[in-house]
C-alpha cells in the first residue's frame, strides 16, 4: 500500500510501459545529479553516491544512463534546455541576442557546475543545437556572414563562461566562506599599500579590485560583448554608393 502510494505521488517515480512496478525517472535523476553537483562540484559526483542520495541501487541509474559519461551528458543537455530562447521581435536584434546572453548567464549563475559542464560535454544534444540556431538565426538576420555568426555565438558562450568563473574568483574557491573575507581583506591591504607614485591606479582602485558587485560585473561584462557585436555589425554594412540618394 506505501508503495503504491509512492508510485502515484512522487514525481521522481514513473511506471514501466509493461504496467509493472515503478522505476525512477530519467528526469529525476538528472535533477538530483545536478544538485548533487552544484553542492558538492562535478567531480565529486559518482553514481555510486548518486544512487545512495536517491535511495536506489546503482543498477537502477544505469537503467537510464550507461555510464558516468552518459549522465554528464544529460545533465549538460538540461542546462542547455534551461536557457529562454524566446525572441522579442518587437526590440532590435541586438536586445534579442543580449536576452540570450542574460539568460545563459543566469542559467550558469544558478548551477556553480554549469561552467565545467558546458566546457567539457557534447554541444550536439537537441538543447544545444536549438539554443545555437537560435543565436545564428538573430545574427544572420542582423547582416552577418556565416562565419561572423558562427565565431559571435562561440564567443558569447565563452563570454558567459568567463564571466561567472571571473564572479566565483578561482583563487578563493580553495578556502571555506569563513575564510574568505580574511583574504579579501588581505589583498586589499596589499594594494593599497603599494607605493602610491609608482601605482597610483592600483591604490586608487583597491577597494573596487577586491570587492565584487556581481550584479555590476555581469552588467559590464554583457554592455561590452553587446557594444562590440553593435560596432561589428556597422563595418560590415555595405557603404552607400556615391551618388545614391
Amino acid at each position: 500500500m506505501y508503495s503504491c502510494q509512492v508510485m502515484d505521488t512522487d514525481p521522481r517515480w514513473e511506471d514501466e510501459p509493461d504496467g509493472g512496478r515503478a522505476r525512477l525517472s530519467k528526469s529525476a535523476v538528472v535533477d538530483r545529479a545536478l544538485k548533487l553537483a552544484d553542492a558538492d562540484g562535478l567531480d565529486a559526483l559518482t553514481i555510486r553516491k548518486l544512487a545512495q542520495d536517491l535511495g536506489v541501487t546503482p543498477m537502477a541509474l544505469y537503467w537510464h544512463f550507461r555510464s558516468k559519461e552518459d549522465l554528464l551528458e544529460g545533465m549538460t543537455e538540461r542546462i542547455w534546455g534551461e536557457i529562454d530562447l524566446t525572441v522579442d521581435p518587437s526590440v532590435p536584434w541586438w536586445a534579442q541576442f543580449q536576452r540570450g546572453m542574460e539568460s545563459l548567464i543566469s542559467v550558469l549563475r544558478a548551477h556553480p557546475s554549469a561552467p565545467q559542464l558546458l566546457l567539457e560535454h557534447e554541444k550536439q544534444n537537441q538543447a544545444a543545437l536549438n539554443a545555437t540556431e537560435i543565436a545564428l538565426e538573430i545574427l544572420r538576420g542582423a547582416g552577418f556572414s556565416p562565419e561572423y555568426a558562427t565565431a559571435i555565438t562561440r564567443d558569447a558562450l565563452w563570454t558567459g563562461i568567463s564571466l561567472v568563473m571571473a564572479e566565483a574568483d578561482v583563487s578563493l574557491t580553495r578556502l571555506s566562506p569563513d575564510e574568505r573575507p580574511g583574504q579579501r581583506r588581505r589583498v586589499l591591504l596589499q594594494l593599497a599599500t603599494l607605493p602610491p607614485a609608482r601605482y597610483p591606479n592600483l591604490v586608487d582602485c583597491a577597494p573596487a579590485m577586491t570587492e565584487c558587485d556581481p550584479e555590476f560585473h555581469y552588467r559590464v561584462g554583457i554592455e561590452l560583448f553587446i557594444e562590440g557585436i553593435k560596432a561589428l555589425a556597422e563595418r560590415q554594412r555595405p557603404a552607400p554608393q556615391a551618388g545614391a540618394s
